[in-house]
Order: structure tokens, then C-alpha cells, then sequence
């Protein structure tokens, strides 16, 4: 489907960077429009009125917010593209099920490690391999054979939704001192990230590490003022 796509967004959040990534396996063109979140935009005040957050979707002039519903949206008018959710309604729900549990559960984990320090970190980081123990089981038997992604042929939702938080493992690792992923412990998650990290696709949209490194830092920094002030 032809149309001008823009997408409102911040390089620096996850949710941002999934539909970036819905956008590419689609082959989809579109422009980026680079949000400040502490001075935001006339134009992202005026297209999500009601959480005022990014991502932001306009597509021939028409917002969408909201970046699970913007995946689908982008899955169901671009349907050219690879299938980012499985035909099958059964297997589409086992996929909006877990791409609930990793938003509303693992995302939330993870960012209460990267806000704190000290025993509420410690506390932040057992809950985060809690998760990561319940998402190991869940994938259990969910490649299909001799494929890396959870949804076939293709990258889906799922692989989209991981990327951002777990494809930069390492990063979260140096900058926060606690290992996240063990190939001992959690064996399906790790092999299935580390499949994804290495497709093209996926790095020539990833930031270099040290640039990563400083963006955590600096993102870190401001979460622990704010929390102190």
C-alpha cells in the first residue's frame, strides 16, 4: 500500500525501535521523526492527545499510537510483506499472549533495574530472571524446525518485541553490572536472541555498542536524580 509514513519516535525507546523494525521486515519506506520527550513536539501532542508518547505512526496523515497496535496495523496494510503474526487463530493468540507478557511484565522488570541501585536493583534483578525463567518454559517447542524465529520463515511480533530489550543484553550487562542471559539457565531464550542479533537486517538498524553504552548510562543517570530529588 502506497502513502507517505512517518514515524514519531526517540532512539532511545524499545517500543520505538519494535516498529521500526515491524516497518523494515515489511519493506516498508518511511521517514523518522526524532522526538525530544522533555521539550515534545506540537505534532506528537497532536496526534496522541491521550498518553502523549511516542511511537507514533502517521500514515497518509492518519496517527496511530501505540506500538502493539501499530504492529498489527502495519501487519494487516501491508500485507505484501512477511506475516508478522501466524495465520492460524490459535497460534495468533499464543503470540498476543506472550507479547503481553513481555510488555507488560519483562519490560517493567527490566526498567526497574536500570532505575535503581542498591537492594531495590537486587530485588529488580531477581524479579527480571524470575521472568526470564517463565519465558524460557513458555517457548519450549515453539521453533518450528530449522528455524530461528518463533514465528517461521520470518521475523514476527515476538522477535520484534525481544530485540530492543534483549538484543542489547550485553550493553544492560556492562552498565548494570548483572548478568542477565546464561546459556546454562536459559538456553532457548539465549540461542534465540543471539539468532536475531546476527541477522543483516538487525544490525544495520542496531546503534554501535559504545554509543549504546553511553545512551544506558546517561538514561540511568537522569532515572536515579529523579528518584533522589
Amino acid at each position: 500500500m502506497a502513502g507517505r509514513v512517518v514515524l514519531h519516535g526517540t532512539g532511545a525507546s524499545p517500543y520505538s525501535k519494535g516498529v521500526e523494525l515491524a516497518l523494515k521486515v515489511k519493506g516498508v519506506e518511511y521517514e523518522f521523526a526524532e522526538e525530544n520527550l522533555t521539550n515534545k513536539s506540537e505534532a506528537l501532542l497532536r496526534y496522541n492527545p491521550v498518553h502523549k508518547k511516542v511511537p507514533v505512526l502517521v500514515h497518509d496523515g492518519v496517527p496511530i499510537a501505540e506500538s502493539l497496535v501499530i504492529i498489527e496495523y502495519i501487519d494487516e496494510t501491508w500485507k505484501e510483506g512477511p506475516r508478522l503474526l501466524p495465520q492460524d487463530p490459535y497460534e495468533r493468540a499464543k503470540v498476543r499472549f506472550w507479547a503481553g507478557f513481555l510488555r507488560q511484565q519483562f519490560y517493567v522488570a527490566m526498567a526497574s533495574v536500570i532505575k535503581t541501585d542498591g537492594e531495590a536493583q537486587e530485588r529488580a534483578v531477581k524479579e527480571v530472571h524470575e521472568q526470564l525463567k517463565v519465558l524460557e518454559e513458555g517457548i519450549k517447542g515453539s521453533y518450528p524446525r530449522g528455524s530461528p524465529f518463533i514465528n517461521g520463515d520470518n521475523m514476527g511480533l515476538l522477535d520484534i518485541i525481544v530485540l530492543p530489550i534483549l538484543g542489547a543484553h550485553k550493553v544492560l550487562e556492562e552498565v548494570l553490572g548483572a548478568k542477565f542471559l546464561d546459556p546454562e539457565k536459559y538456553p532457548r531464550v539465549t540461542s534465540w536472541v543471539k539468532a536475531l542479533t546476527e541477522l543483516p537486517l538487525v544490525k544495520e538498524a542496531t546503534l554501535p555498542h559504545e554509543k549504546l553504552v553511553g545512551l544506558l548510562q546517561f538514561l540511568r543517570a537522569r532515572a536515579l536524580e529523579s528518584a533522589a530529588a
